[in-house]
């Protein structure tokens, strides 16, 4: 029997975080929904508490961590034999969980689901920059991801060290044990791109910034990437602009870090 936990960390969504659970507690294929807030400074615990005050699957934490941390303390207090994660500015389709847990009762381990990006026009028609590994998208992003959690848990969670790019980490070191990250379309969700430029250009910094911590641990990547998709797809005002903020990250990530701190413990 497949029972599905929910992860979500948060820090400061109050305007967002509401109608992510609102979108949650209507599911009834969901196990029980496990909020990680990073001691938010606006009412987003506020709001949580009525939450879990009205529904009994809804359990809400407090503690101080990275998107990782936040995601892989959810995960060690689930009660679920599989757990999915999404984000706190994201809106889950009614039928979300409901296609996610019939990947999981076809055997699947691993279950990517379809974000929309919703939000202003430019920013949404921005693809990701995908990377393939054996074959494999691992860039599938955590704002829809499902794992079994027994092999979530073979993997050691997500790498705490990572700024962002964690979701890549973690599916790029799934693949590389010999899973397969299937994907289903049906399972949708919602997701609001940046509503301001400097928040659009901050993400940007900090996904390039990601994408050197990747090569700092697993190795230089750049054969992995379809470069002409990646050029194809950027070539507009925003994706160029993008781009050249990323590269920007990247090369902050270079000066920052020589080498992955747990180097001596990567085992490829």
């Amino acid at each position: 029997m497949i029972k599905l936990s929910v992860i979500v960390t948060t820090f400061n969504e109050e305007d967002h975080i509401g109608d992510l659970m609102d979108s949650l507690v209507v599911q009834r294929d969901i196990h029980e929904i496990i909020v990680v807030d990073s001691e938010s400074t606006d009412k987003t615990w506020e709001i949580l508490k009525g939450y879990e005050e009205n529904y009994e699957n809804v359990h809400i934490y407090r503690k101080k961590s990275t998107r990782g941390e936040g995601r892989n303390y959810g995960v060690e207090k689930s009660t679920g034999n599989f757990v999915a994660f999404i984000d706190a500015d994201c809106i889950a389709n009614p039928f979300w969980s409901k296609y996610l847990i019939e990947g999981a009762e076809k055997g699947e381990k691993i279950v990517a689901g379809k974000v929309i990006n919703i939000g202003y026009k430019p920013f949404e028609s921005l693809e990701r920059v995908e990377l393939y590994v054996r074959g494999l998208d691992v860039t599938h992003p955590s704002n829809n991801l499902m794992y079994e959690k027994e092999v979530f848990l073979s993997l050691g969670g997500f790498d705490p060290w990572f700024i962002t790019a964690e979701d890549i980490d973690l599916n790029y070191r799934a693949v590389l044990q010999g899973n397969r990250i299937f994907y289903e379309d049906r399972a949708i969700v919602y997701h609001r791109t940046r509503d301001t430029i400097t928040r659009f250009l901050k993400q940007a910094f900090w996904n390039g910034y990601g994408r050197k911590q990747l090569t700092l641990k697993h190795g230089s990547l750049w054969n992995n990437y379809s470069l002409k998709k990646m050029f194809n797809t950027q070539m507009n005002f925003w994706g160029v602009i993008r781009l050249v903020v990323a590269l920007m990250g990247y090369t902050a990530c270079m000066i920052a870090w020589k080498e992955y701190p747990g180097k001596k413990e990567i085992k490829d």
